[in-house]
Order: structure tokens, then C-alpha cells, then sequence
């Protein structure tokens, strides 16, 4: 797959689904950044199944669903972009959709991510577990190829499934499957490799994966190392360098602290919710200020472990941080909020019209997955609430 430039839309909860399905928000979205001249835009969360799903009305693939996604991906074909679908498990990270019996984790116990919807338990995936998500993941990428997508990208950071084998805050196993950090790879590994196999000849499959966890007792830079080194041996044909995991530090993924009073004004009517942010919240540093290119001397020590092409995602504003990371030796860059400010950022970029994008890191734009309408940067004006209610094959 050769892309037109070096800027990837990186996978950002949009908040864009009705029915399980895109609606005609999503593609919209997705539209105007391959209109602005991202060369790869990447849809967030597709669940490999229904139980899967992290929120109740999220994406998850199934052949009922092909037309809605053909919407997709031809309308960012037709703009000249490539488009790939992130796809993922939350296991026992699940926090809008309540689950019968215990969700299914590397190891068993008290699900903290689960307590907001009664999924107060989770058990340890045994082999047969693990064949069965393993062919989720396949048939997920399969039907991806039929849709038209170039690329899949396995999410195996931020605390979901594959994550929570690789962290060591989720991952107690005493099996082949736990321990060492090569041990505690091999699972979400073997997922990419029968992905690769499936369907490497005719898409990308990407990976995007924890740099560190960013708190005590969770994966290190090193850890990140030896996760990236197995993958390349997989197959992986690009690593998306994240951080940070959901529950136990968020502010590490963002580089900065969350917007409670934006996240209260979303979630008004969930007192619960707005609980649990603002219990979050008080696990960021003190003093912790948003600072560009947050993730690169974590991003260094991945650059340094292998040889394939990887991707640099973490605090990219200007066009100078765009060649920095070409001077560090990455690929290309990776960003999200400040392409929910402008989507035609690329563009401007490219034009001289715009060297610095004008995206403040308020993460006001996070709040707004909650949101009727989906997300959007609070600076500029709301979406239409009406195409968040239409599927995006709707007549």
C-alpha cells in the first residue's frame, strides 16, 4: 500500500454509530479528512463481535453491516485517501454494555473497568477462548477486504483484550502466556499472525500498541521493545506507537488530564459516570501540562528495537513535529485531535497556509464521543445531531 503523504488519522472514538453500524455522520467525518489531505484515515473500534463491544452502540462487524461500510470506504476513496478499520476486543474492559456471566480477560478477578454496568467479575481466557477470538479477529479483517479497506489495525494498547494480556496490570497468568513480557506478547501475537496470513496479500495490517503503560507496575519503554520485536516477527506491516491505558492512566495516552467540567456537561445525565472521570482524574501528576511530541523518548527505545516501519502518534501539531519524527527515523505521523479541530489540516500544511495547527489539547473533543451528534472539536461549531441517527447506506 503506498500512501500520498506521511499523516495517518489516527483511531479516535468518533461516537458516529447508529444500530451498530456507521451512519451517515461517520462517513462524513472520514470524507473530509481524506478531502484534507490525510493520507490514511483510520475508523475507530470495530468490535470483531458483539461481545466485544466496549459501548452498546458501537460498531461491530458483521456481514449485515457490508453495505453501510462500502458506503465508507468509497466515499474516502473518491477523495484520493486510503482507509482502514481498527478492529479490537474490549474483554473485560466494558463499559457501557452489560455482559452475562464474567467477561473474559487474561487473568481472573474484580473488573474495575466493568463496575459502572454490574460486570463485577472476569475469568482468565482458556486455549479455547482464545482459538475462538483468534477466528473473530480473521473473519473481522475478512470481511474488512470485502468492504474495501486497505489496511486493518489490531488495537492492542489502551487497556482492551490484547492489552490486557501485554500489561502486567491486567496479566497475573502463571502459564506460557504470562510473566515474561516475550510470554505475556504471545497471544495477541499469534491474532496478528493469523490476520497476516488471511489477508496480507491484499490489505495492510496494523498494529498499534503501548510504548508504556505510564504508572508503576505497568509495561515499561522496554516491555514496549520486546511487544514491537514479536510482532515484526508476526507479520505487522506498520506499529502505531500509543500509551497509556484507559482506566489507570488516561492523562498518559492524551499527555494531558482529561476536561472534567467538558466531560460533566456531556454525561449531565449519568451522575455515575461522571463519578468514575471524576475519580480518574485525581490519579494525574500534579503540574502535568500537555507538551508536543510527549511519547518521543518513549517512542525511541521501539525505533531502536526493529526495523519495520512504525508510526509516531503523541503531542504532533506543526509541521516542524512532522519532521522531527522523519528525522528520528519513523515513518510517518499519527494524529487525532488536532484533525478533529481542522480536517484539512494536511492540506494547509502542505500549502504553507498553516505551519502550527491551531488545536489547544483541551480534550474537550473526548467528551464528545458521549455526545447525540458524535465528536468534535468544541471550538468550532456542533455537528448535525440528525446524520448520527441514519445509517450510512440509508437511502
Amino acid at each position: 500500500m503506498q500512501l500520498r503523504n506521511r499523516f495517518i488519522k489516527s483511531g479516535a472514538n468518533e461516537g458516529m454509530n447508529v444500530e451498530g453500524a456507521p451512519s451517515k455522520a461517520l462517513v462524513k467525518h472520514h470524507r473530509e479528512l481524506a478531502a484534507g489531505g490525510v493520507a490514511l484515515t483510520t475508523v475507530a473500534y470495530g468490535a470483531v463481535s458483539a461481545l466485544g463491544r466496549t459501548l452498546g452502540n458501537q460498531i461491530w462487524i458483521r456481514r449485515e453491516i457490508l453495505p453501510d461500510l462500502r458506503v465508507l470506504t468509497d466515499a474516502v476513496h473518491a477523495e484520493g485517501g486510503r482507509i482502514s478499520f481498527q478492529i479490537t476486543h474490549g474483554g473485560a474492559f466494558v463499559t457501557g454494555v452489560r455482559v452475562k456471566g464474567p467477561t473474559m480477560s487474561a487473568s481472573s478477578g474484580i473488573n474495575q473497568a466493568g463496575l459502572l454496568q454490574g460486570n463485577w467479575r472476569q475469568r482468565a481466557m482458556n486455549e479455547a477462548d482464545m482459538a475462538r477470538v483468534t477466528g473473530e479477529f480473521v473473519e473481522a479483517a475478512r470481511l474488512c477486504r470485502e468492504a474495501g479497506f486497505d489496511a486493518v489495525e489490531l488495537h492492542m494498547g489502551h487497556g482492551y483484550l490484547l492489552n490486557q494480556f501485554i500489561s502486567p496490570l491486567s496479566n497475573r497468568r502463571r502459564d506460557g502466556y504470562g510473566g515474561s513480557a516475550g510470554n505475556r506478547v504471545r497471544f495477541p501475537a499469534r491474532v496478528l499472525s493469523a490476520v497476516k496470513e488471511a489477508v496480507g496479500k491484499d490489505l495492510a495490517v496494523i498494529a498499534k500498541i503501548n510504548v508504556a503503560d505510564g504508572v508503576p507496575g505497568g509495561a515499561t519503554a522496554e516491555d514496549g521493545a520486546i511487544t514491537a520485536r514479536a510482532l515484526e516477527a508476526a507479520g505487522a506491516d506498520l506499529l502505531v506507537l500509543s500509551a497509556g491505558r484507559n482506566v489507570e492512566s488516561v492523562w498518559f495516552t492524551f499527555g494531558s488530564p482529561m476536561n472534567v467540567e467538558e466531560m460533566s456537561r456531556v454525561l449531565q445525565g449519568s451522575w455515575l459516570q461522571r463519578t468514575a472521570i471524576r475519580l480518574a482524574a485525581r490519579s494525574v501528576p500534579k503540574g502535568l501540562q500537555f507538551r508536543e511530541m510527549y511519547l518521543l523518548e518513549y517512542s525511541r527505545h521501539i525505533r531502536a528495537a526493529v526495523k519495520m516501519p512504525l508510526a509516531y502518534l503523541g503531542g504532533v501539531k506543526s509541521l516542524a513535529n512532522a519532521q522531527t519524527a522523519m528525522q528520528e527515523g519513523f515513518d510517518c505521523v499519527v494524529m487525532a485531535r488536532a484533525l478533529i479541530h481542522d480536517t484539512g489540516l494536511v492540506n494547509k500544511l502542505q500549502s504553507g497556509a498553516l505551519t502550527q495547527s491551531g488545536c489547544t489539547s483541551c480534550n474537550g473533543c473526548v467528551a464528545y464521543i458521549y455526545d447525540p451528534a458524535g465528536t468534535r472539536c468544541i471550538l468550532n461549531p456542533p455537528n448535525d445531531p440528525a446524520l448520527n441517527r441514519v445509517r450510512a447506506s440509508a437511502a
